[in-house]
């Protein structure tokens, strides 16, 4: 018995990466040396980058810095250090090889993007800057892009806040009772096919405030995902789980908080991230037609000035922004339903 339980919780210790490589086949020395290869793939194409930056001639009149230098060099020492830390982690090898073809491509982009601007001006100036000038801009404006980068994400977390709370409630109420589901269905035929930036004209004349009538923008566009989503996880519960609690004792209450949201929780989670994509659409909406901050503001204003390396800059600061908050949702999401794994 007590072998048994040894084994099981020496199982237990064996991680999922573990486990993959148990289960896929040996390979052959070549095959090694090949994939250890391919995980410097992502070095050298940076190193190509940067010599083809500062070798190639570059168009006329044009003066670049060695802003763009460093940050190349700043990716390729951080590549570097990966590489050389893989040789003693066998999961973060793995995951250099995985990531290996993409950064590649990525380095690629950024050359040819190079190539097509500052060294032949095949994409013309103002309105296709080249990386180092895009860079530049970044600095320059650090100061005022931190600011619009709050004033954003205030915006659009009080808008997305109130449109999951709202729409949390009225999907799980809407799921759970047939008469709540009476009034609700008719006001998400009608309100659900219309995209939420549309009511925007009207928001910002009834609204008392710009910031008011954005948030309740983006909430509406959030409501409508987490509604359905929401009700429909809900619907989908098998009536045996009801039955169950019931005859262990369960009240209302308890059939409502610990079996059915549970239960919902994935269709729920997948409402959330899809309002969070809706959010993230009318916030920029918004911002580049009424509210006066925010970086969708920012774009719009350094646009009329025919700033485009700044304008190329916020759009770049908007894609590490939301990617960043969605990363966030997703962790959230895989720690709250990490009993799916």
């Amino acid at each position: 018995m007590n072998g048994r339980t040894e084994s099981f919780s020496e199982d237990r210790t064996i991680t999922l990466w573990e486990l993959r490589q148990l289960e896929d086949k040996p390979k052959s020395r070549a095959r090694l040396t090949a994939d250890r290869s391919a995980s410097a793939f992502p070095i050298a194409a940076a190193l190509l980058l940067l010599a083809h930056y500062k070798l190639a001639a570059n168009v006329r009149n044009a003066v670049p810095t060695d802003t763009y230098s460093y940050f190349i060099g700043f990716l390729a020492a951080l590549l570097t250090g990966a590489f050389v830390c893989s040789f003693f982690s066998k999961e973060l090898y793995s995951w250099l090889l995985k990531k290996a073809p993409l950064y590649s491509v990525l380095f690629l982009l950024l050359g040819l993007y190079d190539f097509a601007t500052l060294k032949t001006g095949i994409l013309p100036m103002p309105y296709f800057p080249w990386p180092d000038r895009i860079l530049n801009a970044l600095w320059e404006d650090r100061a005022l892009l931190m600011d619009c980068v709050k004033n954003s994400l205030v915006l659009l977390f009080t808008g997305y806040a109130a449109g999951v709370v709202v729409g949390l409630l009225t999907g799980i109420m809407a799921g759970w009772s047939a008469r709540v589901r009476y009034w609700v269905t008719p006001l998400i035929q009608v309100l659900g096919p219309i995209p939420a930036t549309t009511w925007l004209p009207i928001i910002l004349i009834v609204a008392a405030s710009l910031f008011g009538g954005s948030a309740f923008l983006i909430a509406l566009g959030v409501w409508y995902p987490v509604t359905m989503t929401s009700m429909n996880g809900v619907l989908n519960i098998s009536k045996i789980n009801f039955e169950v609690a019931r005859t262990l004792g369960a009240d209302k209450k308890w059939l409502v908080f610990k079996v059915a949201i549970p239960a919902a929780m994935p269709q729920i989670f997948q409402g959330l991230t899809q309002g969070m994509s809706v959010a993230c659409t009318a916030l920029m909406v918004a911002e580049m037609m009424g509210v006066e901050s925010g970086l969708g503001w920012y774009i719009n204003w350094q646009r009329g000035w025919a700033e485009f390396a700044k304008m190329y800059g916020a759009v770049i600061v908007i894609c590490l922004t939301f990617t960043a908050v969605n990363f966030t949702l997703s962790m959230i999401k895989r720690r709250v339903l990490r009993w799916q794994r």
